[in-house]
């Protein structure tokens, strides 16, 4: 009597992508705000909204030779409070470790905009 062994072969399939800079990542006020009112109604009245990083911290950022893009992380200080480290992006998908990083940005509570329709204060 002969037995069969089904045999399972898997294959790593690389999903090869390209950044260009190009992307289109816009959207209208109306579906940011959405978006925002969705995470505000998950997380709380009193959670971290965002935060304000100036411009020269992102153009020098994003004028390292090979940037095509940024990536934002989401990250905590040492006292727990909540912030953003963001990093320069090549072509192939790659943090640029090596090079500008920005964090520091002033938060939001307690630095919000007065009226603005992505933190819900309209």
């Amino acid at each position: 009597m002969r037995y069969f062994i089904p045999i399972l072969v898997l294959a790593v399939v690389s999903m090869a992508f390209t950044f260009t800079g190009n992307e289109n990542h816009s959207i209208n006020l109306d579906e940011a705000a959405k978006l925002t009112a969705n995470y505000r109604e998950s997380a709380g009245a009193e959670s971290f909204l965002g935060g304000y990083l100036s411009k020269n911290a992102i153009l020098n950022i994003l004028n390292q030779q090979s940037c095509v893009g940024l990536r934002i992380y989401n990250a905590k200080t040492d006292a727990g409070e909540p912030t953003f480290v963001l990093v320069g992006v090549n072509s192939k998908g790659d943090d640029l470790t090596g090079g500008e990083l920005a964090e520091f940005i002033s938060g939001c509570p307690p630095f919000c905009p007065v009226a603005s329709k992505l933190t819900g204060s309209k």
